[in-house]
Order: C-alpha cells, then structure tokens, then sequence
C-alpha cells in the first residue's frame, strides 16, 4: 500500500491517524460492513488486475471507504490480501459444499485433484496469492485450510486399506504435484497447454500412494498398518504409552514400503 495513503488531511500521524480511521468508520457504517465491502472491492480488483491492482487508493475508492478505514481493519497490505485469499477460498469451497463425498475416496481424491486445478485455473492470481505469495516456511490460512481438506481425503483412503505409504509423506506428495502441476499450467500460454498434462500429473501421483488392491481384500502389511495408524485415535482399548510405541512400529512398518517403480517391477 502507498505510504502516503496513511497520512490524516492535516499531514499529521500516529494518534490522529487512528482517530481520523475510527472517525472514518463511524461515517462508513459499521465495522463489518466496512470490511466486507473492502474485501470484496479487493477481490475484484485481484481478479482484475492482479496483486498489483490492489492498491491503498483503488481499493478505498472502490469500496467507497477512506484510505485510514483499510489500515484499522486490516493492519496492512499483506493482511488485506490474506483477508482477500481467505475470502475467494471460502467462496470457492461453499460452491462446492453440495457435493456429498462418495463411496470411493480414491475417486473422490481424483474429483479434488480436478476441483484444485480448476481453481487455479479460473483464478490465477488469487490461487498465485494462496499457494505462492508468502515468504518461505509459512502459508496462507486459506492454503493451510485446503491442505487440510486433502489430509482428510487420504486419510479416508488410509481407512480403506488403500494407502501404500504414510499418511503424511502421501498428503504432502499430492499437495507438491497438484500445485506444480497448476502453476505450469498457469504460466502457459491458454492455446498451448496440454490438455492431458493434468490428467497424467494426477494418475501418476495417486499410483504412488495407493494400493492396486480395491477395498475389502488383504492389503498387505505396509497397507494393513498404514490403516491401522489411521484408526488408531479413535481406539480407547490402550493407554497413551501403550498407543505411542504401537504408532512407532506401524510407522516403521508402514515406512518399509515400496517405491512405485519397485511395485511395478514387482510385478
């Protein structure tokens, strides 16, 4: 945001600046109200002209705000864009929320990897903002969110015996090839993207987490204790300890398992 967005019409800082901002907010409406339309505004302007549309200036002007109401709500730039990101994320998942999971999680992951790359692809610089505009070793809450929906889909596959690796090292691998796999196709030009690169992205990732058995026949030990680790919380038969050092020897079972390329010479 522009620096000089900040200054009160008298030229003063500081004190005055918060006064001028509460004073600003009371004659806006309220304090909801205000952030609402900000973000909205913010998020317009994203999808229009990317970050760098998202001015101090533009946004205000847009939402029908003062400058000073922006900082107040929001703090800074970075915290109205998080806001933004947050906003779009919401809008996105709410859309999708009429949609009743399956009998299949590993279909079910294939429906997500698909919705993940359309969001990408219908909004390249919110999904941009989401995944790839913080600083190194943090994420953005709404990504910390979607990463949670995808942990949440392996487990569901975990608990049908279909998982062949942990389910950490899983959810981590599918996050990696979804978003590298979006942003390629983000930064190719629409008329010479691959219209089979996802798709092969995708089978590629799931058959190096999954099982080729269907559910209800023997996993396999690196499976068995793969889905075993997933139900273990919900068992109260052990003591903490008890289910500390079970955990340890699933974890150095299902540790043990193949690479794809072995599975595959395997057989």
């Amino acid at each position: 945001m522009e620096t000089e967005d900040v200054i009160a019409p008298d030229g003063s800082h500081g004190a005055s600046h918060d006064a001028s901002g509460e004073a600003n907010g009371d004659r806006d409406g309220n304090r909801d109200g205000n952030r609402e339309r900000i973000v909205a505004a913010a998020a317009r302007l994203l999808s229009d002209g990317g970050p760098g549309a998202v001015s101090t200036r533009a946004v205000s002007s847009a939402a029908g705000v003062q400058p000073p109401t922006i900082y107040r709500l929001f703090g800074d730039k970075q915290g109205l864009l998080d806001a933004v990101v947050a906003y779009g994320f919401a809008e996105y998942v709410n859309s999708k929320a009429a949609e009743e999971p399956t009998d299949d999680p590993v279909a079910d992951l294939r429906a997500g990897w698909d919705q993940h790359i359309g969001l990408g692809l219908a909004n390249p610089a919110l999904y941009s903002l989401m995944y790839g505009g913080h600083r190194p070793g943090m994420s953005s809450p709404a990504a910390v969110t979607a990463f949670g929906i995808l942990a949440r889909l392996i487990r569901r596959i975990a608990e049908a015996g279909r998982l062949a690796i942990p389910e950490e090292r899983a959810a981590a691998l599918i996050h990696a090839a979804g978003c590298g796999t979006t942003f390629t196709l983000i930064a190719t030009p629409e008329d010479r993207r691959d219209p089979e690169l996802s798709r092969t992205a995708r089978e590629a990732a799931i058959a190096a987490i999954t099982t080729d058995a269907p559910a209800g026949t023997d996993p396999g030990p690196v499976a068995a204790a793969v889905t075993l680790r997933a139900a273990l919380p919900r068992t109260d038969a052990l003591t903490a300890s008890e289910r500390g050092l079970l955990r340890e020897w699933l974890d150095r079972i299902a540790d043990s398992a193949p690479t794809a390329d072995e599975r595959a010479e395997a057989l």
